[in-house]
């Protein structure tokens, strides 16, 4: 089938896209694992006697994948369609999860099968989010960002309290056999959703083409904005992270701490991230973004003026997931308008964008605990706030005059890498 070079066609064969939340329901497995890794998994090694600091190097090095993975999201685009990616890569992730539940006491081989688990759910993110980002309208960016932010915080809470009661209460064998199953439950909604193969390449034939193509898309203006965007610290919320280890400050008790840390989680989750489609309205979404990490920071310099008591940790956490969780969803939001209808690019625009959105999280959780060492929970709340705010302003004097422009949604700028290659619908 041919189509003109600068607008890549995508056909459907006639089969009706679904709604944006079941669009987004494969999030849940990418989620699902997440709880696993860094909660369910820490604390069962922890039970088995393993040292704290030996605990954090594996949970690091498992985890590390959500950083570096856009390395090898430029292989999503080449020759097969992405539902087959995602079709793969999950199956994997959610495997090397069950046989790490089977073998929990051997961390060697725990940190190797888990790190490749990992690398796969992200890929398998990935792979979903250049597929299903591909298939939205225009006016649907800000719900895919809300409802796929909402399924991945969700997932989380799901995956960590199936994989720990189970672990808990049932044989090693009965536990693993129930997390791959579960897990792999929202790779279901594969069958309603449409699968496009828009201007993929052969990677042997054509290289170094594809590895121009990549460059051109890192230079794009609107991919600048947002890796700009994300990497400062403008709206990354990272105390929501290291929040209840300071719990003490605030004379909390551990029960009540638990009780926030789950209802909190995933209350804010919805919260936040369902809010975004409502502003989004009215709001373009890089100012949306900016404006959600300007409120953010307000309202944490609010809580250095409150005294340090169990209901104020209660607000401080609740307040600051949602506020991440809003930025996470805007900034997924983003992601998906950057990538467009169609776009050749679109698992390897996906995977940088959102790679570039962890970092703050991670480095704002270190810079955070300088702030603590330097004055206790004040340093750390009037240092989360400064630097963000700081970012934010910094980010509206560089981009004034695109913040309220509307960018168009569409592939045709990402490049010419579909130039001779076809756009078809199949199936897995």
């Amino acid at each position: 089938m041919s189509h003109r070079a600068d607008q890549p066609q995508v056909r459907m064969n006639g089969r009706k896209i679904p709604p944006v939340w079941i669009l987004a329901l494969p999030w849940l497995t990418f989620g699902m694992v997440s709880g696993f890794v860094l909660v369910t998994l820490p604390n069962v090694l922890g039970a088995q006697g393993i040292p704290g600091a030996r605990l954090g190097v594996a949970v690091a090095v498992i985890g590390s994948p959500m950083f570096w993975n856009f390395i090898f999201a430029p292989l999503l685009d080449v020759r097969f369609n992405r539902r087959t990616y995602a079709l793969v890569f999950g199956i994997l992730g959610v495997a090397a999860t069950a046989f790490t539940v089977l073998h929990m006491h051997q961390l060697v081989v725990v940190e190797i099968v888990m790190l490749i688990g990992f690398l796969s759910v992200c890929m398998y993110q990935s792979a979903v989010g250049g597929w299903v980002g591909s298939l939205i309208g225009e006016n649907q960016d800000s719900k895919l960002g809300a409802w796929s932010t909402v399924y991945n915080l969700s997932g989380g809470g799901i995956g960590t309290m199936v994989s720990g009661y189970a672990i808990e209460h049932w044989n090693i064998t009965t536990a693993a056999a129930l997390c791959f199953a579960v897990f792999l439950a929202p790779l279901l909604a594969f069958i309603w959703i449409p699968s496009v193969q828009v201007g993929t390449v052969r990677m042997g034939e054509n290289f170094s083409r594809f590895v121009r193509e990549i460059g051109a898309l890192v230079r794009r203006p609107q991919v600048l904005m947002a890796l700009a965007m994300f990497i400062l610290p403008s709206a990354s919320f990272a105390l929501t992270n290291v929040l209840s280890g300071w719990s003490g400050d605030f004379r909390a008790s551990e029960q009540f701490v638990s009780l926030i840390g789950g209802g909190g989680i995933i209350a804010g989750g919805i919260i936040g991230s369902l809010l975004v489609p409502i502003l989004a309205r009215r709001i373009p979404l890089r100012a949306l973004y900016l404006s959600i990490g300007l409120v953010g920071a307000s309202f944490t310099l609010c809580m250095l003026l409150l005294p340090r008591t169990e209901a104020v940790f209660g607000l401080v956490f609740l307040g600051e997931n949602t506020m991440q969780s809003a930025a996470i969803a805007a900034a997924a939001a983003i992601t998906f308008e950057v990538i467009g209808t169609g776009n050749p690019l679109a698992a390897t625009t996906y995977a940088l964008l959102i790679a570039a959105g962890n970092l703050p999280i991670d480095y704002m959780a270190a810079v955070d605990a300088r702030g603590y060492a330097w004055h206790g929970i004040s340093g750390a709340l009037l240092t989360d706030a400064l630097l963000s705010a700081g970012a934010c302003l910094l980010l509206v004097l560089l981009f004034r005059r695109r913040l309220l422009a509307q960018p168009q949604r569409g592939a045709a700028q990402v490049g010419n890498l579909s130039r001779g290659t076809s756009s078809t619908c199949s199936s897995v």
